[in-house]
């Protein structure tokens, strides 16, 4: 049988796995529900190997690149006294400091994914640092299930200060410009719109698709926001009118953009939810801003 293609699959399909990957529904649910759209020469191990994210194959930058300096480093943690662990990498070749800029992974902690988003920050001449928040906890497990499943047993509150604690790291290292901004995605999107809450200072903040702040919150953001959300993601997007009416209210500095017909996650390269023509414009668009904001 040949390999399916997004044409082949229901939107309704992509709707159910966004239920379950953000905890609506628990994987027995997920796989009862999946099941009914296993007809028509489409076989349930077809649609598994066809939904759950390919990490092995979609790596756009190499954990050896030879321009990169990419090493795990682990900084403290204002949550205990212990320590988060992170990815750091930065070009090799670079006249001067750089800016920073803070990855924030989703809902499942650092998995392959978000290093690459790291490495490709670094790529586009940051120096960047994406924590594993799951640090406390043992680390992203290897899969993004047991990832989801341990991530749900820390406070986000806490989370968002382990994030935060990896701003003032960047800021002060030896090779950061003291401009430090952030993009998240999902999770890390509702992380990056905190942190233009919580970091006066914060110089610039990339939400990926995440969840907005309440109007209180709102009054406390100093940082410029380049917002991007998925035109097919009424979940999120939900929330969007109230927070751009009160984002124009108190005339703060910020930029939306919608990607029609796409959904949640499109940015990630690993699921079928991946557009690549809307990620590769968002990306552009997120390394621009970040060059405008931390040069």
């Amino acid at each position: 049988m040949a390999p399916l293609k997004k044409d082949d699959i229901k939107q309704e399909v992509f709707d159910l796995y966004d239920k379950y990957a953000h905890n609506q529904i628990d994987r027995r649910e997920f796989m009862e529900k999946l099941s009914m759209y296993a007809v028509g020469g489409i076989t349930m191990a077809s649609l598994m190997s066809f939904i759950m994210p390919n990490y092995k194959d979609t790596l756009t930058v190499s954990p050896n690149d030879p321009e990169l300096d990419s090493k795990f480093i682990t900084y403290n943690s204002p949550n205990g006294g212990g320590e988060i662990k992170g990815l750091l990498s930065k070009p090799k070749d670079h006249n001067g400091k750089m800016g920073g800029v803070v990855v924030v992974h989703e809902n499942r902690g650092l998995n392959p994914y978000i290093e690459d988003v790291g490495r490709r920050a670094a790529k586009a001449g940051f120096i960047s640092l994406a924590p594993d928040a799951l640090t406390p906890l043992g680390g992203y497990p290897g899969n993004d299930d047991e990832g989801r499943t341990l991530q749900r047993q820390r406070d986000r509150n806490e989370m968002l200060e382990d994030f935060i604690a990896a701003y003032n790291y960047l800021k002060n290292h030896e090779d950061c410009n003291g401009k430090v901004g952030v993009v998240g995605f999902c999770f890390g999107g509702w992380i990056s719109n905190m942190m233009a809450v919580k970091v006066p200072d914060l110089a610039a903040a990339v939400p990926f698709y995440g969840s907005q702040p309440s109007d209180e919150e709102v009054a406390q953001i100093n940082a410029p926001l380049l917002i991007h959300y998925a035109g097919l993601d009424e979940r999120v997007n939900a929330g969007w009118e109230d927070y751009e009416a009160k984002l124009k209210e108190l005339d703060k500095d910020y930029e939306v953009h919608f990607y029609p017909e796409v959904n949640h996650g499109f940015h990630n390269n690993t699921t079928p939810r991946f557009d690549e023509a809307s990620a590769d414009l968002a990306w552009k668009r997120t390394v621009e801003f970040f060059k405008n904001h931390l040069s």
